[in-house]
């Protein structure tokens, strides 16, 4: 499980929330912060969209796998059924 509060607040994009795209790159950034992305490439501010933590973890349970990745680090996968391929970011 994440250390973070189901509450926490992380950024996403309204393609993910709102069209259901499949997360496939998610970072976890210096600030401690989580960011968690779609295959889209053109994301600007308005396509922002910043959710729960718990919310999250309910749109894909997969990301669990992803709850101890450290500050600074980085996550990606071709597609929902791969596997997560985390590398630092630094």
């Amino acid at each position: 499980m994440f250390k973070e509060s189901l509450d926490t607040a992380v950024f996403t994009t309204k393609y993910i929330v709102e069209k259901k795209s499949p997360i496939l790159f998610v970072y976890h950034d210096d600030d401690g912060s989580w960011q968690f992305h779609g295959p889209e490439q053109e994301i600007s501010e308005d396509d922002m969209r910043l959710i729960s933590l718990g919310e999250m973890i309910g749109l894909d349970g997969s990301i669990l796998e992803l709850s101890g990745m450290p500050k600074g680090f980085e996550a990606a996968r071709s597609s929902k059924e791969s596997t997560w391929k985390v590398a630092s970011s630094n």
